[in-house]
């Protein structure tokens, strides 16, 4: 047989294919959609093909069609054609070519690229894989004829590993995974999650780990063990600083402990859901935690999925099944999902589920949230499986009764190991180790102390060295008693000032440090301004160490469904024939308008009895035609259930959008009742009315406008369309415009204009007559383009703006997307607190935009920089080495697509010099350019972006900036983000608690974060702020003294104070103090903080604690030292007094060093209350009571060596001098330093007077970049996927008969219909 023809068609194939992949656009294995160009190739070089060639659709789901494009010879042979040489009684010979779908424009994995199929008769007879540049041809001899996609993998099996086989855990449970040489795990793990940081094995070595990587924690523990090694030239024993070291790890460890049990806990309320999952031959109430690979379940309508499911039947339709993804991916709108044809009408009862044993081989977990590649094999054959196919976890039944899935993906713990394979668990990011900006400066500052302390003890050491030399020449007759030699004694003196001066870092700060910040966290949880009441829901703190960064807070990233919206769509206002409807003012004096609707719908808030007057009177013609338009042109349901009354009429909406003007038409008298296939029925004000539905012309991104043509009662013909303005307005009838109807078109965009300026969501109506001989062409035309073989999608839009021209506008409606309560407020408050608002959303860009308008985030002179300007600005941002031109008033809009290009097609920028920027590549160089130009902007909002493209924005943020971020959101997709920003904060929202139990802080409203950074978080940061720097300034204004004391007492670090003076000092004498400024402290009152956010900038630019505050307090404590004691010295030098004696110096240095720390902290308290006067007091009747008992005889008496000061005080404080000398010292401490922040405090007054005369004489230009005129905004935005007209059209969700309200009824066992029978 010649297999000439057959051969010059694949080589014309194999051209076209080399021809698409020179194109980067549109690489060969993407199809459009239509299979064209490669049908055109063939064509184009075997035009005799022509006849015999025709189009087919593989059954596949509706997302991932499979094209197949066949060819087969006529059994009557024509001479010439040397392909029809078979013999007389062979069946006709032909091929084949299916090409599947591809996944986008990379390059896919071998085992997802199209095939070409080729067949002889019902046998296949080679396979072609389409490849970039070339075709690879393999050789098959399986017989069949199956068009079926699963057929492109059957040499594939090493790309798809995951083997799930339905109903049988012993098969699933045989696979196993390596970990480590000849270490194996069971593959497949549970359904328990665990989002905790420890387990009960891991938290001792892993929170001690954490812990030490302080470097406070690192210093102690050197200074213990010197103290343990050399105990002979210790100056304290080496258990007085163990103790608490051990103290403060253990604070710090059950904090860490009670944060993660909280962990725990949430985890366990999700492991222990509900769900019914087939055990036998029943389904039994099972908890999630229960669910293994494999698992059949069965849902109802509002469950949440447990696990990545194959949907297996429901009892919708065509076992169709929707879903709400704003868990997920934050679009607001329903999404269908549909299980297989064979599921669908074999899996019909319990016996049939659980005898399937069907087994998915799919590729391995990953994060694609909208991508899934696999096959369902089934009693030796094999069927394709796509994203459509799959119940992602996290997801809502939407108006769907029952369904069924079977365990694919899920998530936790087998054998002891804690895995993630579900998509949202694989985009939630691994757990960050978070700390702070304090801790990180403090840690740094422990460095320059201890670096402080051993130059000091070098210092000291050398004095000492000098002075033993010279005592060795000037006493030389002295022998030499000591077994040391003098380095050696150098070395242990050296050791014994570390000893000494290592209280000049003193453990005790930060102690009282972890009793801070729990006291802050717990404040925020008795915090009654942040409960919620209608939830019950107060504010919680999750994390106990991170108060202090809300006071820094510079950035938020916010999720916008369920964050700042409240998912709720209400019809507001409308626009009919140039009026404008409004909601009446008195519309709560009224009593319900729609009493004479008994199909009317309670919960529409929407009143005005002018315009239900006018719909009543039944005479306005346009005012009918546009509740008429909105009751038709949808692609509602209408749920069919037993309904006692009509006002239980439910609507199955794949959009709140299109819910809300449906409800609206229902309650002005237009009911949309019913639809079939091609029928839709409306009560129009009581008379019911069936329209033959003629096309249907569905709405996608690019035409942004839908419409349905149909046939009235009447037999007449009208098309009614609702769009976005900017499309409509073109599309008007232009010609002959009668002057009232552009009257009207103006006082139409008029209304637009002030719609948009309320930020309300808007879709213009418009309407014409088409005639009968029109539509006769026209519909010839609409079919000739609906079975094309190539460029159908193009030829059918072409053909539906044919029709959709020369319309009639009727009005426009106006949806309010409800903003929750405050947030407007919120963000203004932020706005001057120089926080900046980024908005992070899955959702579409009209609606992310119309909500950024909303909420404030946008004004009507923002130039917003679109995608377009953005390549340009950075182009110019490298040009001019690293400086962008000034965008002050400016906004960026970006999607996640164009973020994807941005960072992966940095390859093909090249930098032009070197002196333009020295950054690592152009990756670098982009992601910098980016970040800085979106950080100039005055908001950023990202929609369409994936969980970790968030996650990926807030990372850039803190790459390239050292600043404080916080995320917020409610959903599972804001769990990456959330745990990626410095703060992440949860709302405890209506769709579940993902984002709770990932966050530091939970919330009940979005409203409440201005309190929570304005009040708790700002009087955090300045708690600490002034309880660190006080605690710094008095610990060197006592402890300098022993570096003083040291060159009078030959450099022998010999201590100055009572031993139990240097062990209370911090924990007794000067702790309640500190304390009460940690915890109570205020320079304003909670009110006067929110009403000025200009003080929270102070936190941001870390002016309260930096390394400038640092150096004074060290600056300030050193001064104080050296009053006390040189004024002390001075005044005792070459007298008898009572200062003669060193114990009698001590105590009086003592005292002076405690009253001018005591009256600091009296200078710089504000907030004076009973607490502040009774932590001052007791304070210093600690000081006395305690002085006076370990002075006392009788301990004495016990241990002279613990206790030696006897009397001291008693003996010295009664002469009339020492009072004088402690009340001068502490004098001259106060005074200078008083009378330094008076005068500072009033030259700062007159500081921003003279800056601000200074800008009105400077003109400085704000903006470089000139923008163009803007047109009236569009405020249009529309919630809706695509496909839904389709599934109409083709009567795929539509009930197949009247009265049977279900294509399956729900599945009961035996045992739970007797069940059921038993408790009736």
């Amino acid at each position: 047989m010649k297999m000439e023809p057959l051969m010059n068609g694949i080589r014309a194939l194999i051209r076209v294919v080399r021809e698409r992949a020179s194109s980067f656009c549109c690489p060969p294995w993407e199809d459009k959609g239509e299979g064209g160009s490669l049908e055109k190739g063939l064509l184009q070089s075997q035009p005799h093909l022509a006849p015999h060639l025709q189009r087919e659709t593989a059954p596949a789901s509706p997302t991932s069609p499979t094209t197949v494009i066949s060819y087969r010879k006529s059994p009557t042979k024509n001479p010439g054609e040397p392909l029809s040489g078979s013999t007389s009684g062979q069946s006709p010979v032909g091929f084949l070519l299916a090409l599947g779908p591809s996944p986008g424009l990379q390059r896919p994995p071998r085992a997802q690229r199209p095939t070409v199929r080729l067949h002889r008769g019902g046998v296949k007879t080679q396979t072609l894989r389409l490849k970039p540049m070339y075709l690879r041809i393999t050789h098959s001899s399986t017989s069949g004829d199956s068009l079926g996609y699963g057929e492109d993998f059957q040499k594939e099996n090493s790309a798809f590993s995951w083997e799930v086989k339905a109903n049988d855990r012993t098969y699933n449970n045989q696979f196993k995974e390596q970990i480590f040489l000849c270490w194996q795990r069971k593959k497949y793990k549970g359904n328990m999650i665990c989002t905790a940081k420890y387990n009960f094995f891991s938290f001792l070595p892993l929170n001690v780990y954490e812990q030490f990587h302080r470097m406070s924690n690192l210093y102690f523990l050197f200074i213990i063990i010197l103290q343990g090694v050399f105990p002979d030239i210790s100056t304290m024993p080496w258990f007085t600083l163990l103790a608490p070291l051990i103290c403060l790890l253990v604070i710090r460890a059950i904090r860490d402990l009670v944060d993660d049990i909280g962990r725990h806990r949430s985890d366990r309320i999700v492991n222990n859901r509900p769900c019914q999952m087939l055990v036998g031959e029943s389904f039994l109430c099972k908890k999630w935690k229960d669910l293994c690979v494999g698992d059949v379940v069965r849902l109802h309508d509002d469950n949440i999925v447990p696990a990545d499911m194959l949907l297996l039947a429901s009892t919708e339709p065509s076992s169709l099944c929707y879903v709400e993804t704003a868990d997920i991916d934050g679009e607001t709108n329903l999404k269908y999902r549909q299980a297989l044809m064979v599921t669908h009408h074999e899996l019909n009862d319990v016996r049939s589920m659980a005898s399937f044993q069907g087994k998915v081989v799919c590729e391995e977990p990953n994060s694609r949230m909208h991508y899934f590649m696999g096959r369902l094999e089934w009693e030796g054959k094999k069927y394709p499986l796509d994203s459509g196919n799959i119940l992602l976890r996290g997801c809502k039944i939407r108006n769907t009764d029952t369904c069924y899935g079977m365990v694919i993906y899920a998530d936790g713990w087998m054998g002891g190991w804690a895995g993630v394979d579900t998509k949202i668990m694989r985009n939630c990011g691994k757990i960050y180790l978070k700390g702070t900006k304090m801790d990180q400066r403090m840690n740094r500052m422990v460095i320059l102390i201890f670096m402080f302390v051993v130059l000091i003890s070098v210092t000291l050491t050398l004095g000492f060295l000098s002075n033993v030399m010279k005592f060795k020449v000037k006493h030389y007759y002295v022998p030499e008693k000591h077994v040391y030699s003098v380095i050696s004694k150098s070395f242990f003196m050296f050791l014994s000032f570390l000893i000494l001066l290592s209280v000049m870092m003193p453990m005790a700060m930060f102690i009282i440090a972890e009793f801070i910040y729990l006291g802050n966290s717990i404040f925020i949880d008795w915090d009654m301004e942040m409960y919620y009441e209608p939830q019950d829901m107060p504010a919680k703190a999750r994390s106990t160490s991170l108060s202090v960064q809300l006071g820094q807070v510079e950035y938020i990233f916010s999720d916008k469904t369920g964050t700042l919206t409240q998912n709720i769509m209400t019809f507001k206002k409308c626009c009919i024939n140039g009026t404008v409807y409004g909601p009446d003012e008195e519309a709560a004096l009224h009593k319900n308008p729609y009493l004479w609707n008994e199909f009317a719908d309670g919960k529409l808030l929407f009143q005005n009895m002018r315009l239900l007057s006018i719909v009543r009177e039944n005479k306005d013609r346009v005012v009918q035609e546009f509740w008429r338009l909105l009751a038709v042109c949808h692609t509602v349901m209408v749920e069919e259930k037993d309904r006692p009354l009509p006002d239980q009429l439910l609507y199955q909406a794949a959009s709140p959008d299109e819910e809300a003007l449906v409800t609206a038409a229902r309650n002005f008298g237009y009911v949309f009742l019913a639809r079939t296939q091609d029928s839709i029925t409306v009560m129009e004000l009581g008379e019911e009315r069936v329209y033959q539905v003629l096309a249907m012309m569905d709405f996608n991104s690019i035409r942004k406008r839908m419409s349905v043509l149909v046939r009235n009662p009447e037999g007449l013909i009208y098309l009614y369309t609702k769009g976005a303005d900017t499309v409509l307005f073109d599309r008007l009838h232009k010609k002959d415009l009668l002057r009232k109807e552009q009257t009207m078109k103006m006082a139409t965009e008029q209304a637009l204009t002030s719609f948009a300026e309320e930020t309300l969501r808007t879709l213009c109506l418009a309407y014409k007559k088409v005639d009968e001989n029109i539509y006769e062409e026209w519909r010839h035309r609409h079919e000739e383009a609906s079975i094309l073989l190539q460029n159908r999608a193009q030829a059918l839009h072409q053909v539906y703006e044919e029709m959709e021209q020369n319309l009639q506008l009727l009005g426009v409606t106006a949806i309010e997307d409800k903003l929750q309560n405050g947030v407007l407020e919120t963000i203004q408050c932020f706005k001057q607190g120089n926080i900046k608002v980024w908005v992070l959303t899955g959702d579409k860009q009209e609606t992310a935009v119309n909500i950024g308008f909303a909420c404030q985030l946008l004004s009507e002179d923002m130039r917003i920089l679109d995608e377009e300007d953005i390549p340009q600005l950075m182009e110019a941002y490298r040009e001019n080495c690293s400086n962008l031109p000034h965008v002050k008033m400016s906004a960026m809009v970006v999607t996640g697509e164009f973020l994807d290009q941005l960072m992966k097609s940095a390859t093909r920028m090249v930098l032009k010099s070197e002196k333009s920027i020295s950054l690592r590549g152009p990756e670098v160089w982009r992601e910098r350019a980016f970040v800085e130009l979106a950080s100039r902007c005055q908001a950023v909002i990202c929609c369409r972006v994936t969980p970790k493209q968030k996650a990926l924005i807030v990372r850039l943020v803190k790459k390239y900036y050292n600043v404080v971020t916080l995320a917020i959101g409610d959903g599972a997709n804001d769990v990456n983000m959330i745990k990626t920003a410095d703060i992440g904060v949860g709302l405890a929202g209506q769709e579940g608690m993902q984002a709770v139990q990932n966050s530091d802080y939970m919330l009940a409203q979005f409203c409440f974060l201005k309190r929570l950074l304005f009040v708790h978080g700002r009087w955090s940061y300045m708690r600490v702020c002034k309880f660190l720097r006080y605690f710094i300034y008095k610990t060197l204004a006592i402890m300098m003294v022993q570096i003083w004391f040291a060159f009078y007492s030959s450099f022998t670090a010999q201590p100055l104070y009572e031993g139990w003076f240097l062990a209370l000092f911090n924990l007794l004498y000067t702790t309640l103090p500190v304390l009460y400024i940690g915890l109570f402290e205020q320079d304003v009152s909670d009110e006067q903080s929110l009403e000025l956010p200009q003080l929270y900038i102070a936190g941001q630019k870390d002016e309260l604690f930096n390394y400038w505050v640092f150096f004074q307090a060290i600056a300030h404590g050193t001064t104080t030292s050296l009053v006390n004691f040189f004024m002390t010295l001075w005044i005792s030098h070459d007298t008898t007094g009572p200062l003669s004696d060193y114990q009698s110096f001590a105590t009086v240095m003592a005292l002076s060093g405690l009253l001018s720390v005591t009256a600091e902290v009296i200078l710089i308290i504000k907030y004076w209350t009973v607490l502040s006067v009774l932590a001052i007091s007791f304070s210093l009747c600690f000081y006395m009571v305690i002085t006076w008992t370990s002075q006392s005889l009788w301990l004495f008496t016990i241990s002279p060596k613990t206790f030696p000061f006897l009397y001291v005080d008693q003996n010295v404080l009664p002469h009339p001098s020492i009072p004088l000398v402690v009340l001068l010292n502490v004098s001259l401490n106060t005074l200078p330093v008083l009378a330094f922040r008076v005068i500072y405090q009033a030259l700062k007054q007159l500081r921003p007077k003279e800056e601000e005369e200074e800008e009105e004489v400077m003109e400085i230009p704000t903006e470089e970049i000139i923008a163009a005129p803007r047109a009236r905004r569009s405020s249009y935005a529309f919630s809706h996927q695509e496909g839904y007209a389709n599934l109409i059209t083709q009567g795929t969700i539509l009930r197949r008969s009247p009265g049977v309200h279900r294509h399956m009824q729900p599945m009961f066992s035996d045992e739970e219909l007797s069940m059921s029978a038993d408790a009736n």
